[in-house]
């Protein structure tokens, strides 16, 4: 029995072209900047970024503490959703490592944060205060059904750091995904923000990676993180070049992700007993919640996982998250529907 695993769209794995451009890849120490494949790596992505240089890192944790640990010293502050990835999910890196204190302000259902809570949110000069150095947005944003942030309203915000003095950086672990559902080229979405991260383990299927990317002081200052991160790697280019690939050729596909979890949440949308916002859906994560009270949600996904269905308990007590993927045909959603269907109806 195939096992349709819609945990996370980090469960993907190469595509047969990354792996020969794993084993084909041209090598160096990339701490002296002599590892040509990363180099390739890094110029593609600064440039599909729309900025003037991009550092390659281990994972997005990684790249947003990075971005943290550059913008901001000790004692300064980060305003940031209550929802977002970096305040939920990152092990509270900017505090523990950085002593950068998160400034939280709560994310509206679309992933926004509303500008007159962020402009409330900014500390004025008082030496009880610390100082605001750095405003995060999240796109697409997760816990926010994956949330599309439109180029409009990234710009409001921008608007808002730059009047203050302050910085942008842009959280984009799923950008490419945003870019796809919005129609636009992804460099309408990262042109205002000082940073921007994003993830090639996704939606983009390569087995490990992301990109930072900024302007060229920035990554220089970044780089010498990166290092004290212990992120300075030797023959990385074994791994930046499925990065290569994946942006090359996975970009364009992943709205066929998006038209699965769409499927997906129309499908839950008709099961008594599940509870769906399929009209929120817009690219390829769905929530939904287990309202019937004849089983428990740990029962649920243990029955579902039995029937060769994986879904991650996640986001709240009766919660579940599924998200689409390279690997997730329109045949297994519906596979994946007769399942809950079974589990319920059996209950």
């Amino acid at each position: 029995m195939k096992s349709i695993d819609l945990r996370s769209d980090t469960v993907t794995l190469p595509t047969t072209e990354m792996r020969e451009a794993i084993y084909e890849a041209e090598l160096g120490d990339d701490v002296f900047s002599e590892d040509p494949t990363i180099n390739r790596f890094e110029n593609m992505a600064a440039e599909r970024m729309g900025k003037e240089s991009a550092l390659f890192v281990v994972s997005g944790t990684m790249g947003n503490l990075v971005c943290s640990l550059t913008h901001c010293a000790r004692g300064e502050e980060v305003i940031l959703g209550d929802r977002s990835h970096m305040f939920l999910n990152e092990a509270g890196g900017m505090s523990a490592l950085g002593g950068i204190h998160p400034h939280i302000v709560a994310n509206q259902s679309d992933g926004t944060m509303r500008l007159e809570d962020i402009e409330g949110a900014i500390r004025g000069s008082n030496v009880h205060y610390p100082r605001t150095r750095l405003i995060c947005l999240e796109n697409t944003h997760n816990s926010c059904n994956g949330a599309a942030l439109p180029a409009e309203y990234i710009e409001s915000v921008a608007a808002v750091a730059k009047s203050h003095g302050l910085s942008l950086h842009l959280d984009g672990a799923r950008i490419f995904n945003a870019a796809v559902a919005l129609g636009v080229d992804v460099k309408e979405l990262t042109r205002c923000v000082d940073s921007v991260s994003f993830c090639l383990s996704k939606g983009l299927s390569a087995p490990v990676g992301s990109a930072v990317c900024g302007s060229s002081e920035f990554i220089a200052e970044a780089r010498r993180t990166r290092k004290v991160l212990g992120g300075g790697m030797r023959q990385a280019g074994i791994i930046a070049a499925a990065g290569i690939v994946a942006m090359e050729q996975m970009v364009e596909r992943l709205a066929e992700d998006h038209a699965n979890a769409r499927r997906l949440a129309e499908g839950i949308d008709q099961i008594e007993g599940l509870c769906i916002n399929a009209a929120a859906v817009q690219t390829n994560i769905i929530y939904f919640d287990l309202v019937s009270d004849k089983l428990d949600i740990e029962t649920f996904v243990k029955k579902l996982e039995k029937k060769g269905v994986r879904l991650l308990h996640i986001g709240g007590p009766r919660r579940c998250r599924a998200v689409a993927h390279y690997g997730i045909e329109a045949e297994d959603i519906d596979v994946t529907l007769a399942a809950m269907r079974e589990v319920i109806e059996e209950s």
